[in-house]
């Protein structure tokens, strides 16, 4: 008998999801933008997010590992606790403090931003692997959609309602809703039922550790060696293109498009929120053609992706007008997460469908980590390029975009290859599964 997708407890995981990621995102998108405007230093704004990723990098994998062994719902109710914890802590911290500009308040919002990624890091692994236990394999490239368009819708609404109250009222009004939203995601997930296989400890904590990483290794080397490639794949595109948005964005709009100041904040909002509703619509067209889609076809998504950044360098270098590029970075950012969440949810769909229960998180952590480490790096490689080549933005995103581009033509053969262990190539297992 085929499971229903939207059960009982898949909708409470979509709901939390919605909540919390939603509180996440405004806060997310508010710190460094607060930072930016008190220093107006690009280099600064990229060593904070650098630092920021570090946390997120270390922890995936160790999110992984407690995800396949401890309850999957206590860890989502933990975190969101502790996040509003962290916010609180931060919010009486910096009203003490003043929120002055100043080393102060950067080492405050360094490690502020540093627990939040830490804890959406240890997060996500628990949540993806619980979608195989709750939606059933014949559901997963479905699942997959719908956490992907919550984790969009989030991240859209997120940072235009942060950036309007952010201009309007500055950052404690941004603050307390996210406060607020932690808290009723944590207390709401509290009746979720998440099917667990309690397995034994095996030793010290440090023994669990090690052999869960070889375990992972092991399945990626020898069984799924395709899946290591993309891996690799992943933190090219994210050191040369995630990391040039991630940082680029804000900067551009706030610094560079001679914008007034509570303009150029709102913008920077719908900005992001281009970025949210480019994986919003990536995960509807998932969701609608899901079964018509395959991870041979993947590389293509990727160059057609990497292939938006050139506008972006050209508009730049052409247009003098902020609002004119501030509209074409809008549409090709909303373009690149569109392609980025389609491939997206077509790799991970097929590593949580291939790999077995026990190792699902600790695998899933182990791609996310991996791709991760790039981000940092990115993200303090631009904020030097951007700091360094004032007056030339366009020659950065361009570099941007070429690298991009190479990695997206040369891993195009890696998806093309990906072959079942029988030796089928999926285009062919999926025409028969439908």
């Amino acid at each position: 008998m085929e499971r229903k997708l939207f059960s009982r407890d898949f909708t409470l995981v979509v709901i939390g999801q919605i909540i919390s990621l939603f509180g996440n995102a405004a806060i997310r998108f508010a710190l460094p933008l607060y930072l930016l405007n008190q220093t107006g230093s690009a280099a600064l704004y990229g060593m904070v997010t650098a630092c920021a990723f570090v946390p997120s990098v270390i922890l995936s994998p160790l999110g992984g590992i407690i995800a396949d062994r401890v309850h999957k719902r206590n860890i989502m109710v933990a975190l969101d606790f502790f996040t509003a914890a962290v916010l609180i802590g931060f919010f009486l911290l910096s009203a003490e403090g003043g929120l002055s500009s100043g080393d102060g308040l950067a080492v405050l919002l360094t490690v502020t931003l540093m627990l939040l990624y830490g804890i959406a890091g240890a997060y996500q692994p628990a949540v993806q692997a619980s979608v195989p236990a709750l939606a059933g394999r014949e559901n997963l490239m479905a699942a997959n959609s719908v956490i992907n368009v919550v984790s969009s819708l989030a991240a859209l609404l997120g940072p235009v309602l942060g950036g309007i109250l952010y201009s309007a009222y500055g950052l404690r009004p941004v603050l307390i809703l996210s406060i607020v939203c932690f808290f009723l995601s944590a207390v709401m997930e509290c009746f979720i039922r998440i099917p667990h296989i309690r397995r034994e400890k095996g030793g010290g904590a440090w023994k669990i550790v090690r052999t869960d990483f070889s375990e992972s290794f092991c399945f990626i080397q020898k069984e799924k060696p395709m899946v290591g490639k993309a891996i690799l794949a992943a933190f090219g595109l994210n050191l040369f293109l995630s990391a040039m948005l991630v940082v680029g964005i804000p900067y551009l709009i706030t610094e560079v498009f001679l914008l007034e100041s509570s303009l150029a904040n709102r913008l920077c909002g719908f900005a992001q929120g281009s970025l949210a509703a480019g994986g919003l619509a990536g995960g509807v067209l998932v969701g609608v053609f899901g079964k018509r889609l395959t991870v041979r076809k993947a590389g293509s998504l990727l160059m057609a992706c990497t292939a938006c950044i050139f506008p972006i360098a050209g508009a730049l270098f052409f247009f003098s007008s902020g609002m004119g590029n501030f509209l074409v970075l809008s549409v090709c950012s909303f373009i690149v997460m569109l392609l980025a969440t389609m491939f997206t949810v077509q790799i991970l769909s097929f590593v949580q469908a291939e790999t077995p229960p026990e190792l699902v998180g600790k695998v899933i952590s182990l791609i996310m980590a991996v791709s991760m480490c790039a981000q940092p790096l990115g993200s303090g490689l631009y904020g030097f390029l951007f700091e360094t080549w004032k007056g030339a933005e366009f020659a950065v995103v361009l570099f941007s975009g070429v690298c991009s581009f190479l990695v997206a033509f040369f891993t195009r053969k890696i998806f093309r290859d990906f072959e079942n262990p029988e030796g089928t190539d999926l285009d062919s297992r999926q025409e028969k599964e439908i």
